[in-house]
C-alpha cells in the first residue's frame, strides 16, 4: 500500500521546535521579527501574506508589512531595503516575487542584507548552498522537501535521485542538499533523453515543473518514492501536483500529495529562517 507523505505532521514538529527557540531568544531579550515587503495588491500575494502573518502570530514572531504601490521605482525599493537592512529590530526580510517588470529585481537581490535574506535571494547565500554550507540561510522550498524526506525516514545515502527541475530557486539547491546526504542526484530537464526511463530507474524522484498531472505510471515503478513540489491547475481548474496522484496512489511506494505535501512545510521553513536569522545575529 502506498504511504502518503503528508506535510502537516512535518510542519507541526517544526513549529514546536520554533516556539521553543523563540522562547529562548525572548528570554535573552531578542524578538524575532519579519519584514514583509509587497508591491501592489495581487490577490495571491495578499492571501499568502495573510497566512504568513497568522503563522507568525502563532509562533511568537513579530511582523511588519511594507506595502508599496505597483508604480514604485527601483530607487525607492533600494531605499526601503537600505532602511530595513539597518533596522536592528528586524531579523528577516521577505520580498514577494516576481516584482513588476520595471523594477530591477537583480538590483534588489544584491541590495538585501544576506544575514536577513530569509528567502535566500542574495547570490552570497546561494553560493553558500553550492559550497554545501547550510549553516546560514537556505532556500525554503528545497529545504522543505528535504525535511519531508527526513521526517518519513527516507534513507538517501547511496540512493539515486532524479530531480526534475534545474532552476537556481529549487533544482540546483536541492541537488546540493542531496549530495550532502551522500545521495547521487541527477538534474533532469526538458532536454533529458528518455526521461521516463531515468525516473523509473531512480530510487527517489523530486519533481517541480508546474505541469499538472503530467507524470503518470509510465514514469515510475512500484518502489518509486515521489516528492512532488509542483503546484498548478489542470484544465478543469483543479489544483494538483506534477505527478498524477490518483493513478499513482495505489501504485508507488511513497508519494507527497498536492495540496497538503511539501507546500504546507515551505512556509514553516521560511519562518524557521526568521528565527535562525535572529539567532545568528545575536550569537
Amino acid at each position: 500500500m502506498t504511504e502518503i507523505l503528508r506535510g502537516k505532521p512535518v510542519a507541526d514538529k517544526l513549529k514546536g521546535e520554533i516556539i521553543e527557540r523563540v522562547g529562548k531568544l525572548k528570554e535573552r531579550g531578542h524578538n524575532p521579527k519579519l519584514a514583509v515587503v509587497r508591491i501592489g495588491d495581487n490577490p495571491n500575494d495578499v492571501s499568502y501574506e495573510r497566512g504568513i502573518l497568522k503563522n507568525c502570530t502563532n509562533l511568537g514572531i513579530e511582523t511588519e508589512v511594507f506595502e508599496k504601490p505597483v508604480e514604485v521605482t527601483t530607487e525607492e525599493m533600494l531605499e526601503l531595503f537600505d532602511k530595513l537592512n539597518n533596522d536592528a529590530s528586524i531579523s528577516g526580510i521577505l520580498l514577494f516575487r516576481p516584482v513588476p517588470k520595471h523594477v530591477d529585481e537583480e538590483a534588489l537581490r544584491y541590495a538585501i542584507n544576506p544575514d536577513k535574506d530569509v528567502d535566500c535571494m542574495h547570490p552570497i547565500n546561494l553560493a553558500r548552498v553550492f559550497e554545501s554550507d547550510f549553516s546560514k540561510l537556505v532556500p525554503a522550498t528545497p529545504m522543505a522537501a528535504m525535511k519531508v524526506m527526513e521526517y518519513y525516514g527516507i534513507e538517501l545515502e547511496g540512493k539515486n535521485v532524479a530531480v526534475i527541475n534545474r532552476s537556481l530557486v529549487f533544482g540546483r539547491p536541492i541537488a546540493m542538499m542531496l549530495l550532502s546526504k551522500n545521495a547521487t542526484p541527477m538534474i533532469c530537464h526538458s532536454r533529458t533523453k528518455d526521461l521516463p526511463q531515468v525516473t523509473k530507474d531512480a530510487d527517489v524522484v523530486v519533481v517541480a515543473i508546474g505541469r499538472a498531472r503530467s507524470l503518470g505510471k509510465d514514469y515510475f515503478n512500484e518502489d518509486s518514492i515521489i516528492i512532488d513540489v509542483g503546484v498548478s491547475a489542470d484544465k478543469d481548474g483543479k489544483i494538483g501536483g506534477d505527478a498524477d496522484f490518483e493513478s499513482l496512489e495505489e501504485y508507488v511506494k511513497m508519494i507527497t500529495p498536492v495540496p497538503g505535501g511539501v507546500g504546507s512545510v515551505t512556509t514553516t521553513i521560511l519562518l524557521d529562517q526568521v528565527v535562525k536569522a535572529c539567532e545568528l545575529q545575536n550569537s
